[in-house]
């Protein structure tokens, strides 16, 4: 076993059903490299342009519709049942465009 991995667990976690608008996941404490949290987002609302930098990030959308918008790809609509990549470096955006709140999972990983 290497030193990365001595402290590691596997894990189960139970994610809230309180409507809260974002709940950590994983947050790089119990995993090598990953980052992952629950968002909600309320009709109207978007988590706002960023980059995860030198991370990939993928989005999996639970409930809701909504779009995302990233660099190298227009507006495109997303919904439950769907999974969204965004490679490293890429600015992006999530809008809820829907008329009921749009939940997602997103998981952050260091590129090795």
């Amino acid at each position: 076993m290497t030193d990365d991995t001595r402290d590691l667990a596997p894990a189960i976690i139970t994610l809230p059903t309180d409507g809260s608008d974002f709940f950590p996941i994983l947050d790089g404490v119990q995993t090598i490299s990953m980052k992952s949290g629950l968002v909600t987002l309320h009709p109207g609302e978007s988590v706002g342009e960023h980059s995860t930098g030198q991370h990939e990030e993928a989005l999996v959308i639970l409930e809701g519709t909504g779009e995302v918008e990233a660099e190298g790809m227009s507006r495109q609509r997303i919904e439950h049942g769907q999974m969204v990549y965004i490679p490293p470096k890429t600015r992006h955006n999530v809008f809820n465009s829907g008329d009921a709140p749009l939940r997602y999972i997103f998981v952050v990983a260091r590129i090795p």
